[in-house]
């Protein structure tokens, strides 16, 4: 006799057996492969929100349509953030090592509240965020970019991956946060192994929450103009844990969908003709470029974590209090029905899904664009001729139900001389370097960038708290 549990009569796999004979899952090979064809296929078969199943082939609905992707996003009433709703997760059907584990295990951040709670915690970040120096931000990028470029200027040939895009963000990022420049590397290097979660990611989960706690710890007791120090004397009166959360939160979210954001532009630029003629002959400025990926090649594909308040109809599907729902950003971005011509421009146009929208939309946009297209323009204009070193074709990804992040992106152009010193930047009063007493991290116990055999890692707030 099987012991799979059979999904109950009001569940998504029900409808789905009904209507198509079986439902496809987000999490095998046809959506790690091609996502938006998948995409397209559901939409076909079932309109603007489809049945599909997550990873232990769970049931799930993903919003396809623009419109219904938004009245999701928008309406928390209907639709909450809080995954403690989720009717499988209390009635035992969802494993305790499944790798939703980070996106549906509930802390009390701003993205897994609503109402008064989520609008205390989120005023602190959106109001903390927004004291930054939008031209300090930019001279920042400026800096480390051009570091970045120094380091392969000379060879002729690199890989933008590895050496740029997946850099440059938390670069940017720690120096918002508070972190010096030496530890900017070594914090880069432990969230990329963290979130690929090879056999070292729990060591080097725990270097990042220590240089947090450590920043937390020295900011209460010597405030600067960073983001620590401004959740910390937030009015919202955040607690040492929900700062640090919070930080955690700002720094991986932003580093993952930065470095996502930076690698789909570049490789939009070198493999589509019409894109680099475009934006070389001056017909269409680099932040136009970036709306246009946002458009077609959104850093995050789906988001998860809405889960119904109550039995609703939804883009013509029966959804049922506790099912979860995905927000389906770039399958809502391709919707025929706002994108009839999906090659025509779509300049001037930010009404993409990219960030999402409503109470949850995404606090920390502005600073991944001016991150983004900073970045961007400080490569090109120092290597103005770069050329993809492999055919477009041979370009791989890395997929998850999330997101793909493109593993190479190879290039070469003529070696040049690296400047012979740096430019010094200034820095903003109150800056760290200028501190008496500046923080110091703690120093990690080994390099925690051992590649490995990729293992499940416990979630770093299940430690942090004691439940895992």
């Amino acid at each position: 006799m099987s012991t799979t549990p059979t999904p109950p009569p009001e569940c998504p796999a029900h409808a789905a057996a009904a209507t198509a004979g079986g439902l496809h899952r987000l999490h095998g090979a046809e959506a790690q492969a091609d996502p938006l064809a998948l995409y397209e296929k559901l939409r076909a078969e079932h309109g603007p929100v489809a049945p599909v199943l997550v990873s232990g082939d769970l049931p799930a609905w993903l919003v396809l349509g623009h419109r219904e992707n938004l009245d999701v996003a928008r309406t928390s009433s209907r639709f909450a953030r809080d995954p403690r709703g989720w009717r499988d997760m209390r009635e035992g059907r969802v494993p305790a090592d499944t790798p939703l584990g980070p996106m549906v295990s509930w802390v009390p951040v701003c993205n897994f509240t609503d109402g008064p709670v989520h609008e205390r915690l989120r005023a602190a970040v959106v109001e903390s965020l927004e004291r930054f120096d939008k031209r300090g931000i930019r001279r920042y990028v400026t800096r480390f970019a051009n570091q970045l470029v120094d380091q392969i200027a000379g060879e002729g040939y690199a890989d933008l991956v590895p050496a740029f895009s997946d850099q440059l963000p938390m670069l940017v990022m720690t120096q918002l946060i508070g972190a010096p420049d030496e530890h900017g590397p070594l914090l880069v290097n432990a969230a990329r192994d963290m979130l690929q979660g090879t056999e070292t990611a729990l060591q080097s989960d725990r270097y990042v929450t220590a240089t947090l706690e450590a920043l937390v710890v020295e900011r209460k007791a010597r405030p600067v103009r960073d983001l620590a120090s401004w959740l910390i004397e937030h009015p919202a009166n955040l607690s040492d844990t929900e700062v640090l959360m919070h930080l955690r939160v700002v720094l991986i979210a932003a580093y993952e969908t930065t470095a996502n954001l930076i690698a789909n532009t570049l490789r939009t630029v070198l493999t589509d003709p019409r894109f680099r003629a475009s934006l070389s002959g001056g017909h269409m400025t680099l932040p136009d470029a970036l709306e246009q990926v946002l458009w077609d090649d959104p850093p995050i594909n789906t988001i998860i974590g809405r889960w119904a308040t109550g039995d609703t109809l939804l883009g013509g599907q029966q959804v049922k209090a506790g099912d979860m729902v995905l927000l389906g950003l770039a399958a809502g971005n391709a919707d025929p029905q706002i994108r009839p011509d999906p090659e025509a421009s779509v300049r001037g146009n930010r009404s993409h899904l990219a960030f999402s929208s409503g109470p949850h939309e995404c606090p920390g946009q502005d600073i991944g664009r001016a991150i983004a297209d900073t970045g961007i323009e400080v490569l090109l204009d120092r290597l103005p001729d770069l050329q993809l070193a492999v055919d477009a074709s041979e370009l791989q990804w890395r997929g998850t139900l999330m997101s793909r992040h493109l593993l190479s992106l190879p290039v070469r152009f003529a070696p040049r001389s690296a400047p012979n010193a740096e430019p010094q930047v200034e820095q903003p009063a109150g800056h760290p370097e200028h501190a008496e007493h500046a923080f110091v991290p703690p120093q990690p116990t080994a390099a925690p960038v051992v590649p490995g055999r990729r293992r499940r890692a416990v979630s770093w707030w299940r430690r942090l708290l004691g439940i895992g």
